[in-house]
């Protein structure tokens, strides 16, 4: 195998001159647009991550206001169940305080009535007595010592009930 030199200078001066110009019109440009590539895939990928990271806080803060609601739910409940403990012995107690309010009536009204009876009975044994008396003493009694009469036949009567 045999080289000419001169074909070789030329062949290697037309490759120096051919990679000199594909380094300023092909290779620049190329690794320019790959370069920008490169940046653009890297910030989509940064993008992704910062959205990721948010949806990760999004999805914690959710979680944590979930639990706030269903803890406020809970006292909600709690307060209804004592709200409602309250109000039935309140109305226990009302229903007591007006059970006993009747009873203390009821037993008001039966010593009036016991009153009255026993004075109306007063009475009549009163108006007996003294007509059983003058009877027997046959004899008119005035007034005076009709009341007399009945005022000591009721302290002994009123005694004795």
């Amino acid at each position: 195998m045999h080289i000419e030199w001169s074909t070789f200078w030329i062949q290697l001066i037309a490759f120096l001159i051919l990679y000199l110009l594909l380094s300023k019109f092909a290779f620049g440009p190329l690794f320019g647009m790959m370069e920008k590539r490169r940046q653009l895939v890297k910030d989509q990928i940064q993008t992704a991550e910062a959205s990721r990271k948010q949806a990760d806080q999004l999805l914690e803060e959710q979680k944590q206001a979930l639990q706030q609601m269903r803890k406020e739910a809970y006292d909600i409940i709690e307060q209804a169940k004592q709200t409602g403990s309250k109000q039935a012995d309140d109305i226990v107690r009302a229903a007591g305080a007006e059970a006993s309010r009747l009873k203390d009536e009821a037993l008001k009204d039966i010593e009036n009535e016991k009153n009255k009876a026993v004075a109306a009975l007063r009475s009549q044994v009163g108006a007996m007595s003294v007509l059983i008396a003058s009877k027997i003493i046959e004899k008119q009694i005035d007034e005076k010592s009709q009341e007399q009469l009945v005022e000591h036949y009721l302290k002994e009567v009123g005694g004795n009930v």
